[in-house]
């Protein structure tokens, strides 16, 4: 048996270890991560986020337009990827905020609305003019509130119509709060995808914030890419064919009027039948066919058959095929 290792062998053993162990990592170095750094989406995804909001902004503003009878314009301005607390944080305090339950994924996801809006929308509803100067910190009513959640109702159905074509999903408004720290239907640490749209009701202006749980996104990713791979190349084919089908069965008056000359009432009192009429215009006189009253193509009246006809012609005068 080898006899036990004396304590100046057990230094030199581990002195050699350890500089073999810094010599291997030399010109390495490590990257601190956080855990609770949010899961990131593709960069494709996120595209078509914002390709499905940007047609909601626009069908957005036309609904709540026709609901407060008022100017309404919608645009969307940002997608992006947050905590949920940190999503949460940016809101601010007071202001109208909803639970939305999101059908059959058994999904939660956040809609709010500034103060700035809602005061203004409130008073349109409640019948004023929406120059609303009251303190936008005030509470809210059973009253206002009850008409909040009927403006979040056409806001999420617009939004079902927008994520339709992904998917068949229904929005629901489960609660409303004013205080965004008491919605607490997130881990803080959870990621979302924040898309903020800026919105005008006449001359009031803010912002309206919907979170959706990234994890959502992600299950319908593959759909989501479809959908934004299909949009990019319908940009490059004008007309569709769709498009092309509507049109090619609409039916459009189409004539021609050869101009003539003038008459006394005396001669048209005068009119028996087989009488001639002398226009003064010569028959080869180019005139132009019109399509719904709008003058288009060029041409020259023809006789075809026992019909008279109008010859679409060259602007040389040449017949067109």
């Amino acid at each position: 048996m080898r006899s036990a290792l004396s304590q100046d062998e057990i230094d030199r053993l581990f002195t050699k270890h350890g500089g073999v162990a810094t010599q291997g990592t030399a010109g390495h170095s490590a990257t601190p991560y956080d855990f609770r750094r949010p899961d990131r989406i593709p960069k494709d995804q996120v595209r078509a986020v914002h390709l499905v909001h940007d047609f909601l902004a626009r069908h957005l503003a036309a609904s709540l337009g026709a609901y407060l009878r008022t100017y309404v314009t919608a645009s969307l301005v940002s997608v992006e990827q947050l905590a949920f607390g940190e999503f949460l944080g940016y809101l601010p305090t007071p202001t109208c905020i909803a639970h939305v339950g999101v059908k059959p994924m058994e999904g939660n996801a956040v809609l709010e609305i500034n103060p700035s809006l809602v005061l203004p929308m409130l008073d349109i509803v409640l019948g004023g003019d929406g120059q609303h100067g009251a303190d936008l910190a005030k509470e809210l009513t059973d009253i206002e509130q009850s008409v909040m959640e009927t403006i979040f109702r056409i806001v999420l159905n617009d939004l079902r119509d927008a994520w339709s074509t992904t998917r068949d999903l229904s929005f629901d408004v489960e609660e409303t709060e004013t205080q965004p720290q008491l919605m607490q239907i997130l881990s803080p640490n959870e990621a979302v995808v924040a898309i903020g749209f800026e919105i005008t009701v006449d001359d009031a202006r803010g912002m309206m914030n919907f979170g959706v749980p990234s994890v959502m996104v992600k299950m319908m990713g593959q759909k989501l890419d479809q959908q934004w791979s299909a949009k990019r190349q319908s940009k490059d084919a004008r007309p569709t064919r769709r498009m092309e089908s509507l049109l090619k069965d609409i039916v459009v008056p189409v004539e021609s009027r050869v101009a003539g000359g003038n008459l006394t009432v005396r001669d048209v009192l005068d009119l028996s039948p087989n009488d001639i009429l002398s226009l003064g215009t010569s028959i080869t006189r180019p005139t132009k066919v019109s399509v719904s009253g709008v003058k288009k193509f060029p041409g020259r009246i023809v006789a075809a058959g026992q019909r008279r006809a109008f010859q679409v012609v060259a602007d040389d005068g040449a017949p067109s095929s």
